[in-house]
């Protein structure tokens, strides 16, 4: 993932929607152009993660099947 940088004057116009979307590399605060933090997302325990990416995944096809037709009681 790209790290990505942005300077403190938008922290104070965006900070609630940067948040929301915090990548699991972070964000870097510059000021007149210079590093000064990193903000990080805090760790999740399993139990958050769950349903985290609904509504982002999509599935095509019969995802328990392998696409493959085969008779298990066939001779070889």
């Amino acid at each position: 993932m790209k790290e990505e940088h942005i300077g403190a004057t938008k922290i104070k116009e965006k900070c609630l929607a940067l948040l929301n979307d915090l990548d699991p590399e972070g964000l870097v605060i510059t000021k007149h152009g210079k590093p000064v933090a990193r903000v990080i997302p805090y760790p999740r325990t399993p139990q958050q993660l769950i349903g985290s990416l609904r509504n982002h995944l999509r599935l095509h096809g019969d995802i328990m099947s392998t696409g493959v037709d085969w008779d298990a009681n066939a001779k070889s």
